[in-house]
């Protein structure tokens, strides 16, 4: 038996070896990806030398064998191996890729016992054919790094994606046993800060405290389109020595943007302050294009003490991305004891060219735009762009696409790329000739990059059509919801092409976008250019109108027609103690604010309650069940001179009762375990009047786990803000909130709270007890029990305890132990001296059971 106790420390100590790892992969074909594990070892641990294959775990229920291609031995005791294999999976969907590899090198600071626990590292895998084919990101700085006790140190992975996703970093933990986060894991203990820049990746830890090797753990996401499509986590080992040294101090441009096609080059300098040697090398995407790649010169660079060197990349069409290129700089001193480095990331955009030479004519009912074929054939398609009116925009240095504030709109997505022409006649509708139209066009790419803007190009049609001014509620008489039509004539109109005489035809079409027009007024002459409809009630129409004018010539008939104007159809809901007011038009002419009237019952006029540039308003503090009537008033202008401005025109009245249909907001749920009584305290702020006013009860859930099923479990009233659960075997679980009004509203789910086994604190073996029957350390029991208590979290143990020669002395299965130091506990008093013990410790997770594997030495003395 002793034998065998012993064997176990000798298997640890010689398979001791894994210093840092990571997984990545590349898209081969279809459902086929090459996976490449990374891993650095510690070079004279015999595990190195006969680790020749890994178990990987590809997250569709099967596992391989991946061999090892790479076996390289580098300075300070570390080995470099590189293991590649192709896997195909059987569908789309979510894959997670794992290896766990025994075990993790001896001595890491803040990972306990870290000789005997494994090391485990995963990579996700989103295989979504709406989102594309994704490669991983590749990290290429290597993950071992080094830094001085009470110095600023500084990693960074330098991240490349080659699909150009967006990259975002997070601090994760450090994992073992079954991808379990290793218990008593912790970050590193920092005088300042120990975290992560989200966006460059920079690691950050100001400063170390305590020297010694330590491994940290951060995953790499990857986002397209808004949606997570991968990731990369690395366990990387950082060595902290006692040194007098400090970083170099890097000199670099924070960012800077070419047009592709273009050659850019800048300088970079890199001084140590203590006069040291400096090394000055560079990596990131740029470096790693198949064509035209970027380079340094010199390679690296060197001096004593600034070392210098210049970026140099001739760009192209084939460089063009939406999101910048991450250049990394790396900066590192000839120091004797431990030499530091320091970093600078370059953000570097490559802009597509714009669209040159865009003209616009006016012609008919439209403009057609014409522009030069564009120069880069990787283009996925173009976009035409409208404002009316000359906007005063003018794009930065760095800007591509057009801005959402530049006032222009877009209006036409073209999928061929080497279109040069586009015609602009509102779909068929045909522009109006009160505006002055005014046009930009761009270039796109697959992955959503954009051109710089083109040249604006800009035209105005011919004033030979009628042009619409107004369609409002009678302002004279709104009740009445007569509508009031105007139109301006045309000035430009070729009466030699169209001899009169003249005459108008006035429509009105049911719905703001026009439907099934109806011939309701004919106007002879060019002058006549008021109508008021009084055989429909705008207040009744819970569409809304629209209205478009013919022009004919009684000598040889149809003209044109003007553009259809709609009514200002407003819309009420009511709420909670409130009205939501919202409106629409559709009309040629450019509307700039909107105001908003309302009178209350019983009241004898509107007031007016304020205006805005949207097109909705929320009216508060109002008095549930009583009834309010509003109206809108819409103020615009043609861009075009010439027309009366403003534009001012009235919506129909409309009527609303606020009622009580809002739930109370969630409350803010708080949960503290008392791990020696076997409880949690759920506490919550009270509501705000603002969203509980008329709180009623509190409804409280809870569950064994996040994915088991929520039961109520008590009601509270509205002024209770903690509640004391009780009477579970263990204070692992999840709770939720739920809010209650007066009328029966329920609010939505407050935050999710759940209290895992690692809440309370770690299961111990003290390694010495004295059972003389002193009253004082008589019997073995956990560390820090009563006040620790075993139940909370832990469901049965499986201890044994050996003496030297191998028997067992004592065996138990109860949390709390309660070894008097006699043979099984009811036997002769075991001797003085030293015994070894095996704990499986099983511990109730929120994901199930949890195994933890203790062994140690206990000394017996009495």
């Amino acid at each position: 038996m002793l034998l065998w106790i012993l064997l176990i420390f000798s298997i640890s100590a010689h398979a001791t070896h894994q210093r840092a790892a990571e997984i990545t992969y590349t898209h081969v074909t279809g459902l086929t990806y090459e996976f490449t594990i990374t891993m650095y070892t510690y070079t004279p641990s015999p595990a190195d030398d006969v680790r020749t294959t890994l178990p990987i775990r590809w997250g569709d229920n099967t596992q391989s064998d991946i061999p090892r291609i790479v076996f390289q031995a580098l300075p300070n005791n570390y080995t470099l191996n590189v293991y590649q294999m192709r896997h195909t999976f059987p569908a789309s969907g979510t894959y997670v890729i794992s290896v766990e590899d025994p075990n993790r090198n001896f001595g890491v600071v803040n990972i306990p016992n870290s000789v005997n626990v494994p090391m485990y590292v995963e990579t996700k895998l989103v295989i979504n054919p709406f989102l594309g084919v994704n490669n991983s990101v590749q990290l290429l700085n290597p993950p071992i790094d080094q830094g001085c006790v009470n110095r600023l140190f500084v990693h960074n992975p330098s991240a490349f994606d080659s699909d150009g996703d967006s990259l975002a970093f997070k601090l994760a933990s450090c994992r073992g046993t079954n991808g379990q986060v290793i218990p008593g894991y912790t970050l590193p203990m920092a005088s300042v800060r120990f975290e992560i820049d989200p966006r460059t990746g920079d690691l950050v830890w100001q400063n170390p405290m305590l020297q010694g090797e330590y491994n940290v753990a951060f995953t790499v996401e990857e986002w397209r389109n808004g949606q997570l499509i991968g990731t990369v986590t690395r366990d990387m080992q950082i060595l902290i020595g006692a040194c007098n040294n400090n970083p170099p101090v890097i000199s670099a441009p924070d960012e800077t943007c070419v047009l592709a096609g273009n050659f850019i080059a800048f300088q970079v300098s890199a001084t140590d302050p203590d006069n040291n040697a400096v090394v000055l090398t560079a990596s990131g995407g740029p470096f790693a294009q198949p064509s035209n790649p970027a380079v340094i010169n010199p390679n690296p660079a060197s001096g004593t003490p600034t070392a210098t060197t210049s970026f140099q990349w001739s760009t192209q069409c084939s460089h063009i991305r939406r999101n910048p290129y991450d250049v990394l700089f790396k900066a590192r001193d000839i120091h004797p004891e431990v030499s530091l480095t320091s970093f600078a990331t370059i953000r570097l955009l490559v802009m597509a060219p714009p669209i040159q030479s865009l003209q616009a004519t006016a012609l008919g009912n439209g403009i057609n735009l014409q522009w030069t074929a564009y120069n880069c054939g990787n283009a996925s398609g173009l976009r035409i762009y409208r404002s009316l009116g000359q906007s005063p925009w003018v794009p930065l240095q760095c800007e591509t696409g057009v801005s959402p504030g530049s006032g222009y709109q877009l209006i036409a997505t073209i999928n061929n790329p080497s279109a040069t022409t586009f015609r602009d006649d509102a779909n068929g509708l045909g522009l109006s000739p009160g505006n002055d139209y005014c046009y930009l066009v761009t270039a796109v790419f697959a992955d959503g990059a954009e051109s710089k803007a083109s040249n604006p190009a800009c035209a105005r049609l011919r004033r030979d059509l009628p042009v619409i001014t107004h369609v409002s509620n009678d302002s004279l008489n709104l009740n009445s919801g007569q509508v009031l039509v105007r139109w301006s004539k045309p000035t430009e109109l070729d009466q030699q092409q169209f001899p009169g005489p003249y005459e108008y035809k006035l429509y009105r079409l049911t719905g703001i976008t026009g439907q099934n027009p109806q011939l309701i007024h004919t106007a002879q002459g060019l002058n006549d250019t008021v109508f008021v409809d009084n055989a429909i009630n705008l207040n009744n129409q819970s569409g809304g109108l629209s209205y478009e004018v013919k022009l004919l010539s009684t000598t040889i008939g149809d003209i044109g027609t003007s553009r259809r104007a709609s009514s200002v159809l407003l819309t009420t809901r009511p709420t909670d103690r409130a009205i939501i007011l919202q409106w629409q038009t559709n009309v040629p002419w450019n509307n700039t604010r909107t105001e908003v009237f309302r009178k209350a019952a019983g009241a004898n006029e509107y007031t007016l309650l304020g205006s805005t540039q949207g097109s909705s308003w929320r009216d508060e503090s109002l008095a549930n069940g009583n009834t309010y009537h509003y109206y809108v008033r819409t103020i615009g202008a043609y861009s075009s001179p010439g027309f009366v401005s403003p534009i001012v025109n009235f919506s129909n009245i409309a009527t609303a009762v606020p009622v009580d249909d809002t739930p109370p907001c969630p409350p803010i749920l708080n949960v503290t375990p008392d791990c020696e009584r076997v409880e949690n305290l759920l506490s919550w702020a009270k509501l705000p009047d603002s969203c509980g006013y008329d709180l009623k009860r509190i409804r409280i859930y809870f569950a064994t786990g996040p994915n088991a099923e929520y039961r109520l479990i008590d009601s509270l009233g509205p002024n209770a803000t903690s509640y004391l659960h009780q009477k579970e075997r263990f204070v692992v679980g999840c709770y939720y909130l739920k809010a209650i009004d007066s009328t029966g509203n329920v609010s939505e789910a407050s935050n999710k709270v759940c209290i895992d086994y690692d809440a309370c604190p770690l299961y111990e073996i003290p390694n010495f007890f004295s059972p003389n029957g002193d009253g004082s350390n008589d019997v073995l029991i956990p560390m820090g029990y009563p006040s620790v208590n075993p139940a909370a979290n832990i469901n049965r143990i499986d201890l044994t305890i050996f003496n030297r020669w191998g028997n067992v002395v004592f065996k138990t299965d109860k949390p709390e132990i309660h070894w008097n130091g006699k043979v099984m506990g009811s036997g002769p008093d075991v001797a003085d001296g030293s015994y070894f013990y095996v704990c499986e410790v099983y511990f109730e997770g929120l994901e199930g059971e949890v195994k933890l594997r203790l062994q140690g030495s206990i000394t017996v003395m009495r």
